[in-house]
């Protein structure tokens, strides 16, 4: 997945317009990344346990819609990412693909390299080139829990704990931030990025689905404001 030099990162992109499948397949090309191109849910749904760096999906597909498409992908690999493309900008739409896991949402019409610029950023993000780093240490450790960061990995014990992406992304977010008071605005920008546009709800969301699946966590409530992460 990370070598030396060049990432060739696997990105799976499912639209079924056959002119825009092939213009944002081109710009995605030039990235030196390696593309897949679907045009219809049923063929993608074949393929999902090839697990690709990133999927790039359209909400209205033939067939099988996106999300259904989504709830496969995360039902077998909870930390891969998504991206929605869709013509449907409505916020609902917005906060329905983030809440089952997408990790950023694109309304049409929107140039190609504003795809490539995303993809890029949570492709970094979800793959840091950290990873290389000898000097890293492996795991870091919080309650009762061990986290290995490259590896998007969080063990109970010996048993790992299922998190999406992006719940994994607000984890490792409250431990490089511990101690500290975090407002929700602050943790919108850093776990979904600043062009994020939406309701700060999906913060809360995100913070009691959390707490369920990790309860040892000595994780405050500031009402009023956000959410510290208490120093063990």
């Amino acid at each position: 997945m990370v070598g030396e030099g060049i990432v060739e990162y696997r990105i799976f992109l499912v639209e079924d317009e056959d002119n825009l499948n092939k213009v944002l397949s081109s710009y995605l090309l030039e990235e030196g990344w390696q593309v897949r191109s679907f045009f219809d849910g049923q063929v993608a749904q074949a393929a999902i346990l090839e697990r690709p760096h990133l999927w790039i999906l359209d909400i209205t597909l033939p067939g099988i819609d996106g999300y259904r498409l989504i709830r496969e992908i995360k039902a077998d690999s909870p930390q891969l990412p998504v991206i929605f493309i869709s013509a449907r900008d409505a916020d609902i739409d917005k906060i329905v693909g983030l809440e089952m896991g997408s990790d950023d949402y694109m309304a049409k019409p929107f140039l190609p390299r504003e795809l490539v610029i995303r993809a890029r950023r949570v492709l970094e993000r979800v793959y840091p080139q950290t990873a290389l780093d000898p000097t890293a240490k492996p795991f870091i450790h919080i309650a009762s829990y061990k986290i290995e960061e490259q590896a998007r990995l969080i063990l109970d014990g010996n048993e790992p704990v299922e998190l999406t992406a992006k719940e994994f992304d607000l984890m490792i977010c409250l431990v490089k931030h511990q101690g500290q008071s975090m407002s929700r605005e602050q943790v919108l920008q850093k776990v979904w990025g600043a062009d994020y546009f939406g309701t700060d709800r999906v913060v809360d969301d995100l913070m009691r689905r959390l707490r369920k699946k990790l309860p040892d966590l000595r994780l405050e409530t500031i009402y009023g404001y956000g959410y510290r992460l208490v120093r063990s």
